[in-house]
């Protein structure tokens, strides 16, 4: 069973599925996640905190799911692992708004885009002092993914020299471009075609298995 927390998370997102984030109301958000108005205050203390709560949840979901997507093809080797992100990148930011405009900057008037706290003031919650930091630009996004993507080559490697491991870390990076270039204009024969293309090649069984 989902914390009260987990529960008016939900509760936000699916609302925002169907309104945009200035027609949601607090009093909706806590009946339809069965707590109390008085619970969702103590719990984010503005809507605006709601809203970065959100925000910072879909950016750890997504890199759960990154993390979660490269031990998947651990056995597939190096350029199956770094597919299987991009596509996790593309399919997410396809059904998941929050995530799309995380990943691209672009939020749009139905989406929240809520910014650090600027005051001294810390929320008692831990979990909301880390949503009222803020959540990542796209650009660190994407140097988290390409920084797991090459964390997680590097461990099943036994040895690589420098240039060899600079060239893997190119290429994580290369995907990493690549999926979000198709998140904003989508491939018509999906992604993974086109970072196995770009990340094979010479130097691959060397640098990235």
């Amino acid at each position: 069973m989902p914390s009260a927390r987990e529960a008016l998370l939900n509760a936000a997102l699916t609302a925002l599925y169907h309104l945009p984030w200035s027609g949601i109301r607090m009093v909706d958000v806590a009946s339809v996640a069965g707590v109390s108005r008085q619970t969702l205050y103590n719990e984010f203390g503005s809507k605006e905190g709601l809203a970065r709560a959100l925000v910072r949840r879909e950016a750890d979901a997504y890199l759960h799911g990154v993390d979660r997507s490269l031990l998947l093809e651990r056995g597939a080797g190096g350029v199956e692992q770094l597919v299987a992100v991009a596509e996790w990148t593309v399919g997410e930011a396809r059904a998941r708004p929050l995530l799309r405009a995380l990943l691209t900057g672009c939020w749009g008037e139905r989406l929240p885009a809520p910014r650090a706290v600027r005051t001294a003031a810390l929320s008692g919650v831990p979990a909301q002092r880390r949503a009222d930091a803020g959540h990542p630009a796209p650009s660190e996004l994407a140097t988290a993914v390409r920084d797991r993507s090459f964390a997680a080559l590097e461990h099943a490697a036994r040895s690589r020299t420098k240039e060899e491991a600079a060239e893997v870390a190119h290429r994580c990076e290369l995907a990493v471009r690549l999926a979000l270039s198709c998140v904003v204009a989508p491939a018509p024969d999906g992604v993974g075609q086109l970072v196995r293309t770009a990340v094979s090649g010479p130097g691959w069984r060397a640098a990235g298995r």
